[in-house]
């Protein structure tokens, strides 16, 4: 596997028109003693393991191919392997991007699989309707993109986009278009307005019906920025339980549905000035997330779960019900309403950040300390991220309880 990442970087530098980067990513982990996974694995050991600790050896090869008329043809691979703590290596390679351009002037077009993210704020972005990208990872690299139709035009001061997202998709049935996975027709305008930056957004998705949105940038003084986005959407994915779901369900009663309309919301600002400090603030509103009353009773399944394992009899289907009421936890946002908070100090080639994602409906807590050093090849990354709050927060019952991330990489 090393000779093999050895040599594709060498191809990757030799080519006049990419780069490679080779990167060695070491993941400590730490199991939370809370929340209903914590439970289950108590009752019945092995019943959901949490992701383990491990080792990554990574290599991202680029090239863009030069043809003729303005025509390329753009490539990004990763190659990995990964070996979890107590377990067998696996491999974990995928192609990023692999996409047709054809440059014609003002206008731009593009066919493949591609990176495509939109708007313009940090922790979290409603209009990124394209990619959907996860934020706040604790090591940066470039996602997977998706398969797209692309034609853009564009200005000095104006741009107008159209995307065919997942074309292949659209006869598919709903459980096989979920999420970025969907089908959809996609559209940005933008239009800058001297210190403004205005964008428009629509999208039709092939099971989700329309939905629209807006965001705006404005740097407001030298040292200060200011963002905001929306977005209104007619349908949405999203976990709902079973109607007819009983305490002790016979099959997981959680399952990814159509779910009505909403909004999105998100409104920042970014401060930079002193000695090489920047401060930025986002609060954050996501409809799509599970409400209130949902997770409240989320909550008081689980405690009357964890009082029928107290029953020698019903030990085991307890267990099992537990593990499933982790389910509704793989989602972008957990809580409608979010608050984040982040500090760097960038000196030279270092740069050194601390960040808060808090939920106000319940005093959840994600707290992350970062350090990054850049020389001219080489990147050094250390990461730690400690979920918690009060007992009954949604954050604090996580399957994990903090998560450590070292990495070195060198670029060629």
């Amino acid at each position: 596997m090393l000779a093999l990442l050895l040599a594709l970087i060498a191809a990757g530098a030799a080519a006049a028109d990419g780069g490679a980067g080779i990167a060695l990513r070491a993941d400590g982990r730490g199991v939370n003693d809370r929340g209903p996974l914590a439970l289950a694995a108590s009752l019945q050991a092995g019943i959901a393991p949490p992701t383990p600790s491990g080792q990554a050896l990574q290599a991202e090869l680029r090239h863009v191919l030069r043809l003729a008329a303005g025509l390329s043809l753009q490539t990004n691979a990763l190659l990995a392997h990964e070996r979890p703590a107590g377990g067998s290596g696996r491999d974990a390679s995928r192609l990023n991007e692999l996409h047709a351009a054809w440059d014609l002037g003002a206008w731009q077009l593009a066919a493949g699989k591609k990176v495509l993210g939109w708007d313009v704020g940090y922790g979290y972005r409603p209009n990124d309707v394209v990619q959907q990208e996860a934020r706040r990872v604790q090591f940066g690299q470039t996602p997977a993109g998706r398969p797209l139709l692309m034609a853009e035009h564009f200005d000095a001061d104006t741009a107008w986009t159209l995307v065919a997202v997942q074309p292949g998709r659209w006869p598919d049935d709903v459980d096989r278009q979920r999420g970025a996975r969907e089908a959809a027709l996609a559209g940005r305008m933008y239009r800058r307005l001297g210190a403004l930056d205005l964008h428009g957004f629509a999208r039709h998705g092939r099971h989700t019906g329309a939905s629209a949105g807006l965001a705006l940038a404005w740097v407001a003084t030298d040292e200060l920025a200011l963002h905001t986005s929306a977005r209104a959407f007619r349908r949405h994915d999203g976990w709902a339980m079973a109607a007819d779901a009983t305490t002790l369900a016979s099959s997981n009663p959680w399952r990814q549905a159509m779910r009505g309309g909403g909004t999105q919301w998100l409104v920042g600002g970014q401060w930079t000035g002193g000695p090489n400090l920047s401060l930025l603030a986002e609060a954050w509103h996501d409809g799509s997330a599970l409400s209130d009353e949902a997770w409240r009773r989320w909550g008081a399944r689980n405690a009357a779960l964890a009082a029928l394992a107290t029953q020698p009899a019903r030990r085991r289907a307890a267990a099992g019900n537990l593990a499933w009421q982790a389910s509704p936890l793989d989602a972008p946002n957990l809580r409608r309403d979010n608050l984040y908070l982040r500090l760097a100090w960038q000196p030279t080639d270092w740069t050194l950040s601390i960040d808060a994602l808090v939920t106000p409906a319940d005093r959840g807590q994600v707290v992350s300390a970062a350090l990054q050093w850049r020389g001219d090849r080489w990147r050094v990354d250390a990461s730690l991220r400690l979920f918690g709050g009060p007992a009954d927060a949604v954050l604090a019952q996580l399957p994990l309880r903090r998560s450590l991330v070292l990495a070195a990489t060198l670029g060629f």
